[in-house]
Parts: structure tokens; sequence; C-alpha cells
């Protein structure tokens, strides 16, 4: 079988000028496994399967092509009550069957999402929510125990999709036409408000999508045939990769993804569980030559959060960032000591996902523990380990996601913190819980910043409406100027 980077290097010779044809449907692929349908409830989906289901079963609300909130079902919304209800009007839909889309069956939908037996990964960012009621036929309340300003950007993530388990299906704003082992055709669902009198246009084979969940490697390999118009999800594990494809400049994005990318500590017992060894460890990380051996474009981090956000602080200063004191034990002093007195070397499993860039990663961190005298093994991104590479881009812009994700675990300060902050009566006593736990968290050294996520995609001229975003989210419906 060829390697992933000899399947790149065997399209070289396709590789050119970006001329590709504008007659056919867009051809998208999402790095990563097939597309499916799943009900978000059931739990995380593969990168094709979020596409297809943003797509196809649209939220109350959705990004747009600069990762700006716009209408999904819902036509309007009011925030009312000091911010601690919203209120949905619903426009004219129709689930992928033809029947009329309901308030009832929107509220049903949302409460399924967010039961006791969920499993939607936004699950815990949502706890605000006291109640989703129908008002009338057309109109919903979100009713909630404690304000959100950042709720509808929750609202418009994939998870949220209002999708009908029976018969599966969602309102658009695309329809699935036909259906392939590995890829899905999609075409624009009709308004059901136009009138039959209006004079438009039934969309073209152009405005269809054909969309393909498949490795990084046939992905590029793909695209630089012409046989696709956008490869969507790529990461720092597949980056590598692109440096022997060929592809102009002018086709490949980087997005300014806001996030996280970087080692939770996972396990806080032996070596770990000292707050002064933990420092040793994020001291030996040497985040300038991570990220120079990926992209001049990307920049490391030495600081959790990226900016104040809804913290009532600046963004906390852990103190292994500050140059170490002549009194400090060094950190090969401080692991020479731990074997002396356990009487053995000293291993530590580190978690990361497949792919030539996690391969990269993993040797400059292993590099940087055996300089201090710790040995490494590198384990799968789901198996046991003592160090776990997070990378993730932030669903919305709150302080908490940054340091609820990186806690995995963190001190009982932090996490006490986070619960107040979770459970704040108003946003000033929530800024401050915040600032609180950014303050413990740095403290504790639970999280080693790297950098921020590098989140790539290759995208044809044709696809003039693509925009580079901080989500990192490029719904199919925004990509061409003509495709509604």
């Amino acid at each position: 079988m060829k390697s992933a980077a000899a399947l790149v290097i065997a399209a070289l010779a396709l590789a050119g000028c970006d001329r590709r044809s504008d007659a056919g449907p867009v051809v998208v692929s999402a790095i990563g496994g097939a597309p499916k349908l799943a009900d978000p409830s059931q739990g995380p989906v593969n990168a094709a399967s979020r596409l297809l289901m943003d797509a196809t079963a649209q939220g109350l609300v959705r990004f747009d092509a600069s990762g700006q909130i716009e209408p999904g079902i819902a036509e309007r919304w009011t925030v009312i009550d000091n911010g601690m209800s919203y209120i949905f009007r619903l426009r004219d839909a129709q689930w992928a069957n033809g029947q009329t889309v309901t308030a009832g069956e929107v509220v049903a939908v949302l409460r399924r999402q967010m039961n006791g037996r969920s499993r939607n990964p936004l699950l815990p960012f949502l706890s605000a929510i006291d109640e989703i009621v129908e008002m009338t036929p057309e109109v919903i309340e979100v009713r909630l125990k404690h304000p959100r300003p950042d709720l509808l950007k929750l609202f418009a993530q994939p998870e949220m999709a209002v999708f009908r388990t029976r018969p599966p299906g969602g309102s658009g704003p695309f329809r699935i036409i036909d259906t392939y082992h590995d890829s899905v055709m999609l075409r624009p669902a009709i308004d059901p408000a136009r009138s039959p009198d209006d004079d438009m246009p039934t969309p073209g084979p152009q405005a269809n999508i054909r969309l393909i969940g498949e490795r990084a490697s046939r992905a590029i390999v793909r695209f630089v045939a012409r046989d696709s118009d956008f490869v969507s999800g790529g990461t720092f594990a597949d980056w590598p990769l692109l440096q022997f494809s060929g592809i102009a400049p002018i086709n490949e994005k980087i997005d300014p993804a806001a996030g996280l990318f970087g080692l939770a500590i996972a396990n806080r017992d032996g070596f770990l569980a000292d707050a002064g060894n933990r420092a040793a460890i994020a001291r030996t990380i040497d985040r300038q030559t991570i990220v120079a051996a990926f992209t001049s474009l990307w920049s490391p981090t030495a600081q959790l959060l990226p900016d104040q956000l809804d913290s009532a602080a600046a963004p906390a200063v852990a103190p292994w960032t500050a140059p170490p004191a002549a009194t400090d034990i060094s950190p090969a002093d401080r692991v020479r000591a731990w074997q002396k007195a356990h009487g053995g070397p000293l291993v530590l499993r580190v978690a990361l996902p497949p792919g030539p860039g996690a391969t990269l990663v993993y040797g400059y961190v292993a590099a940087g523990l055996r300089g201090i005298g710790i040995g490494a093994v590198r384990v799968g991104a789901g198996d046991a380990a003592d160090l776990r590479l997070i990378d993730a881009v932030a669903p919305y812009d709150s302080a908490r996601w940054y340091l609820a994700t990186a806690c995995q675990p963190c001190g009982a300060d932090a996490q006490a913190a986070l619960e107040a902050a979770r459970d704040a009566p108003d946003a000033t006593a929530r800024a401050q819980h915040i600032a609180e736990a950014d303050i413990a968290l740095a403290a504790d050294i639970s999280y080693i910043p790297i950098a921020r996520p590098l989140r790539w995609s290759l995208v044809s001229l044709r696809l003039a409406q693509w925009q580079g975003n901080s989500r990192a989210w490029h719904p199919l419906n925004h990509l061409r100027n003509d495709t509604r």
C-alpha cells in the first residue's frame, strides 16, 4: 500500500494553475470518515457528518461564511428580560419529506439534545438553559437560569441542529438526492415561502454539492487532480502532506481559528502530582520550534486565554513563563531527585492523534522531555496517558469554555471556580469567578499551552464566497455566491 506522502507525490504531474469547470456540482472533500446523518444526541461525529448535518438540518440560527450569526429555522429573534429569555419566530420551513416544521417539533428536538441521556458534546455548556417552550405554532421561547450572551453561537453549531429522527432529516438548506459509499449528493431545497408565481430560475447542477469523506492524502490528491473544489477540515496532523503537493499558494487557506492547542496534564499521580514538576515539563516545550516546523503563519503562545473575553481580568500568566530564579531547582535536578526517591526511570505517555504532523509534535515534545531525563512513549488520542494533546476550536467566545476544556483534570480551586462561574446569577459574578478559575489554573499548571489550533483548507477559485474565520467553519451554502 502506498504511503500518504507517495499518494500526494503521485499527483504532482497534475498540479498547475487552478483551471476547473464551473458547470458541474461543487465537490467537497472533508477530511475524515464518510458523511452520515446521525442524531447529535448520540455523541460526536466526524467532520463530513458535521458538514452534512449543517447542510441538511439547520438549527434555529447558523453561521454565515464569515462565522457570524444568520437566520436558520428562526427568521428573527428577540432577547428580553435582561438576557434571561430568547424568543424565536420560526420561518416557513419543511422537513425533508415535505411536511411543515412546527414550533412544537422544534421544541421536542432541542429538549432531546439537552436531556440527561444526551451525549451531545455541547451539553456541558448549555446548563444555563432552564426550559424551552412553545408559545405559538410559530414562536418558541428559550428561558435561562443565568444570562448567556453567546447562546446564539452555541445554537449555530451543527450539534444543535433541528434534526428529526423519524424519518431522519432536517429543513435544509440542502436535500440529499443521492448517496454513495463515501459521499452524498446535495441539492438546494426549494424555499416553501416562495410563491409559484415568483420568476426565479431553478438552481442548476453547479448549485449542487457532492460531499466526500476521506483521509487527507486522498483529499489532497483529488484537489491537485482538479477533481474537487474544496478540502475542508485540515489540521496540524496532516499539514506536512501539503509540502509535497505543489498546490498554488492562492489555494491554500489558513483560518484564524480561536481555541486550544496544548498539552493537558491527564494524570496527576507520581511525578506529575507536584506543580513544580509540571512547571518543569512546561519549560521543556519548545513552542517556537514546534510551530516553525509547520508554517510561519502559525504563532506560539504561552497563555491559555487568547484575550480577556468575558473574564473580569486580563489573562493570567503562568509562573513557569517567568525566568527561573537562581535558587530554583532545575528541571533535570527535579527528575533526578524523583528517580532517586522512587528507584527507577521516569517515562510519560503522550497521547496524540495519528498523522505526520502529530509525529512532528511528538518528536519535539519527546526531545524536550529526554533533555531533562524523562522518557516518552506515544499513545493514541483516546488511550490512557500522562500528557494529552488538546486540539479544539472554540464553539463560542467565553473564557469559561477555554478553562473547562483545559481542565482534564485540574486542581480543586480551579474546579470550584469553574462551577461557580457556571452557576453565577449574573454576568458580573460570572466574570469574577472566571478570572478566579484562570488564576487557579495558571498556578496549578493543569494545561501547557503551545499555540492556537492550526486549521487549513484548499479552496478553488470558483468558490468566491469562502472566507476564513475564527470558527474555522465553512457552511456548504456559503461557498458560491449563487448558492442559497
